[in-house]
Order: structure tokens, then sequence, then C-alpha cells
């Protein structure tokens, strides 16, 4: 099951900085999602993702929510 992290409402840097913290804790291997709607997000999490070696698997924006699912290598 996919890990979803709801992070509408926050601004930058909250969004990478929870996300890096939910895959530094998950399992190898797993997923999470992160739903945000800051309009930093769609690149601060993948620039965090490509620094820490974790995986973007997919950014996705529908109006003001990006949805990115992302892997712990």
């Amino acid at each position: 099951m996919t890990e979803v992290l709801d992070l509408r409402g926050l601004k930058c840097p909250l969004p990478a900085l929870f996300a890096k913290r939910a895959l530094s804790r998950a399992e190898p291997g797993r997923e999470i999602e992160v739903l945000t709607d800051d309009p930093m997000a769609p690149i601060d999490v993948p620039h965090m993702c490509r620094s820490e070696g974790y995986a973007v698997l997919c950014v996705e924006r529908d109006g003001a929510t990006a949805r990115m699912r992302l892997r712990r290598g």
C-alpha cells in the first residue's frame, strides 16, 4: 500500500522536508504519494529526491494541486 502525504496548505520548504522524512523512514522499495498545492514543490521535491538518491516516478498537476509518486531505492 502506498503512503499518501497530503501536504496541501504547506509552503516551501515544508513539502520537501516532510517528503524526505517519510522516505527516510520507509522500507526500501516503498512508494510515497505526495499531494501539494505549493507551486515550488514540483521543483523542490524532485530536486531533493535526486540529491538524496530517491526515485521520482511521476509528477502530475491537476489545477493547483501537484501529485508526486516517489520511491525509496
